[in-house]
Order: structure tokens, then sequence, then C-alpha cells
């Protein structure tokens, strides 16, 4: 069962280009940390994507995969002020986000925030290099910047889907925004949480990174 993953970090339009997936027919999940919701959605982005693609590489063999890069004077005070206000309740102990969450920012960024621009810096940097890395010499992966012109023309190609229309993505979730993907209505979004048969369970691979 091939998927779409996005796996760029958050603030690097991953609500803009979730928005244009659904806008192009699919069914998307911006987050998932259940077996259904993975299973039900076509296209997922943001968490656990980012730290989990090795993993979901191997169970949705034939997936395409979606990078996003970002100006690093843009990107870094956009993750800081997200990071200060996930902070609280990204505390391992004492947080409230989900579980899977949770370790996939404990594993990206750290357990411990605040973190200065240089350490975000070197976050995102080693990140960038782990997925180049993985994908040497694959062509399932694309990497674009959703705030340059014809990048959704580019993704349009790449997932193979009627290239006509906008060439460029919407935008989304600017400045200080966080909630336009929770805002946003859609038939086609898919719920993070979805209980299935299995109720809210998750995958049971166990986690590696680099």
């Amino acid at each position: 069962m091939s998927k779409i993953f996005i796996i760029g970090l958050p603030r690097t339009g991953t609500t803009s280009i979730s928005v244009a997936l659904l806008e192009l027919g699919f069914l998307v999940a911006h987050t998932a940390f259940t077996k259904k919701a993975f299973e039900v959605a076509e296209a997922i982005s943001d968490a656990p994507c980012f730290s989990d693609y090795q993993h979901l590489d191997e169970l949705f063999p034939n997936s395409k995969f979606i990078y996003l890069s970002r100006n690093m004077d843009e990107w870094v005070p956009s993750i800081t002020m997200l990071l200060e206000k996930m902070a609280p309740h990204l505390e391992p102990k004492t947080g409230y986000f989900n579980p899977i969450l949770k370790r996939s920012f404990h594993h990206t960024f750290s357990p411990t925030l605040p973190l200065s621009a240089n350490e975000l810096i070197d976050c995102y940097q080693r990140h960038q290099q782990a997925v180049f890395e993985y994908f040497k010499d694959r062509d399932d992966l694309l990497s674009i910047d959703v705030s340059e012109q014809g990048s959704l023309l580019k993704m349009k190609k790449f997932l193979g889907v009627d290239a006509q229309g906008s060439e460029d993505f919407p935008k989304f979730n600017t400045g200080r925004n966080v909630a336009n993907w929770k805002e946003y209505k859609h038939p086609n979004k898919v719920n993070s949480n979805l209980a299935g048969i299995e109720h809210r369970k998750y995958f049971d691979y166990e986690f590696f990174g680099y």
C-alpha cells in the first residue's frame, strides 16, 4: 500500500502542502498517530513522518517522499516560536501531547527546550543530511521549497497528477499562526488519532534514528 510522505521539518510548509494535496483529491493526515490513520490516509505530513521515514519506507513499499526545505533566516525564528508554544506540552512526563508526537520531536530536536539558533540549525542540517543520504541514488524523493515559484507544479509532476492550475502553493500558518490546519475544513482530512480494529494502536517497530 503506497503512500505519500511529507518528511520536511515543522515550519517548512507542511500545512501548505497538506492543503494542496487535499485540493488535488488526496485523503490527507497532517500528523498521524495510529495505524488506522496511516492506512486510511493517502498522504501524511509532519510528525512522525519527519523522524520515522525509514520505518515508513519499509512498511509502505513504493511510496513517494517529499522533503521540504526553507531558508534558515526564516525557519529559525519560525521554529523557535513553535517550540516555545509546544515546550510545556512536549515534556516527557507532564506534557499532554500524544506520545508519538513527543518522541518524534524529542528525537529530531531535544527533550529539553528551548534551543539556541545554532542548535536549531544543527538539528535542521543533521536531519537534512540524513534524509539525503538515505534516499541517495533513488528516484522516490522530491525536494522542494514551497515558497519558490513553480514548486507546486514540480510536486504535481512528481506525483503524476494533472499539472494544470496554479503553480504555487497556498500560504498557511504564516507569522505566528500554528492552527490553520485545524481550522481548514475539507472532507478529505483524516483524523490523526483515527481508531481501527486495534483501537488507537501505533506500529510496533523499534525506533532507530541517525
